[in-house]
């Protein structure tokens, strides 16, 4: 199943509700997303520019695209951004696809 990588941030407001109230989120969001098959197989507080970095495992992009829009559309998220993860091993059958593609550039 594919990888993803998403970050985000919390908006001032879902801060200022965690604080008053902690709990994890990413166990409260675990069943939800286990019901599309999706799971999430490392999760993070950080410290920068995201808020929150997850690692998730999905079945394709377009569940892992419904449920972001899900998410971001609730409000309590801004800044989302997420990156489809290929493995190493992926990637080193990809660059030998790709020594046998014959490419040519643009020429000026």
């Amino acid at each position: 199943m594919p990888y993803y990588l998403t970050q985000c941030s919390y908006t001032s407001e879902a801060w200022s509700n965690q604080v008053k109230n902690p709990e994890n989120r990413f166990e409260k969001l675990s069943p939800m997303l286990d019901s599309f098959g999706v799971k999430i197989t490392q999760a993070f507080f950080a410290l920068g520019e995201y808020d929150l970095v997850l690692i998730m495992e999905a079945p394709d992009n377009k569940t892992i695209a419904s449920l972001l829009m899900a998410i971001s559309g609730s409000g309590g998220v801004t800044n989302l951004k997420t990156t489809a993860l290929i493995s190493a091993e992926d990637g080193i059958d990809a660059l030998r696809n790709a020594s046998n593609l014959n490419y040519s550039p643009p020429q000026a």
